[in-house]
């Protein structure tokens, strides 16, 4: 492989970033040249409400058709932007090491959720967060946000908002963890799936290169991870912008390592939440998915959710 690698990524700062972090990790483990090749995507032109953009891969399609169409050889993706089924062509080859898969608050004068007046305006742009943060009853007002993460936390430092919610991974890769007031734990509110990991694609046909970055960029554990996140996203049939939670985490047992998973699916006023949890050994991470999934339609989850999916089958 001589020929220089374009890597095709979204322009925005957070998106360069973590596409040069893993361009510069291609570049030192395959030894080859490497070029970032910019993508406009949908989900970066419209200013829309993300979960108005008719469901999941907004971030997505137009990167995986700049490698069907040959303009990129690999696709560096936010794996929680992905959509859950196959995609005709694509092999995902590679799952990086996870950074912190949490939420964070970032609020005026310091403070965290449990600090802010009843009333205060708490900005998110996503169904999952909006939901829990309902659920946690604290008499906040929540409103919706779009936007780069620059625009985002200039809601609070403008004084618009009293607090914005973020994925702590992005603030983390472009080194803004100094504006965290409080990162938010998992029994509060579950992250997306996938939330955290970076996702790496290339065309199925290029076998070789395929080979090349599993063997070279891909975590084991955090595959495992997301697999069984996902499942739980899949069998729900649920977009990414759906309210609904899952965490996976890799735990050490005496038979080796094993998946605990928790996931919560929420009405969007967070007055409902079906929560259930589920383990499994390391190589049947999506069954664990799958098996608390089904357990949450058993109990209701698809009313919860109402998905564009399921709304077509009805």
């Amino acid at each position: 492989m001589t020929q220089t690698l374009r890597i095709g990524t979204r322009a925005s700062l957070l998106a360069r970033t973590q596409s040069g972090q893993i361009a510069d990790l291609i570049a030192e483990r395959l030894g080859v040249e490497v070029e970032l090749v910019d993508v406009t995507t949908e989900g970066d032109i419209s200013r829309a409400p993300l979960h108005t953009l008719g469901g999941t891969g907004v971030f997505v399609s137009a990167l995986r058709d700049a490698l069907l169409d040959g303009r990129v050889d690999v696709a560096v993706h936010s794996l929680k932007d992905l959509p859950t089924g196959a995609a005709e062509g694509i092999a995902l080859a590679a799952v990086p090491p996870r950074e912190d898969p949490r939420d964070v608050l970032v609020a005026r004068d310091g403070l965290t959720l449990g600090e802010l007046p009843v009333g205060s305006v708490v900005a998110t742009g996503s169904p999952r967060r909006a939901s829990q943060l309902h659920a946690l009853g604290l008499g906040l007002e929540i409103v919706g946000l779009r936007g780069n993460i620059d625009t985002r936390l200039g809601k609070v430092t403008s004084g618009a908002a009293d607090g914005v919610v973020l994925a702590r991974a992005g603030l983390s890769r472009i080194n803004r963890l100094d504006v965290v007031t409080e990162t938010i734990d998992p029994i509060q509110m579950l992250p997306a799936p996938g939330q955290g990991a970076l996702a790496i694609e290339c065309r199925a046909e290029d076998t070789t290169l395929e080979a090349q970055l599993r063997e070279h960029l891909d975590d084991p554990f955090t595959r495992a991870a997301v697999e069984a996140e996902r499942a739980v996203l899949r069998t729900l049939e649920a977009g990414c912008s759906a309210p609904v939670g899952a965490l996976a985490e890799i735990v050490e047992e005496a038979d080796g390592p094993e998946v605990w998973l928790r996931a919560v699916a929420l009405a969007p006023d967070g007055s409902v939440d079906i929560r259930r949890s589920a383990s499994g050994p390391l190589a049947e991470a999506a069954e664990v998915g799958n098996r608390l999934a089904a357990g949450m339609l058993e109990e209701g989850a698809a009313e919860l959710i109402d998905s564009p999916a399921r709304r077509q089958q009805s």
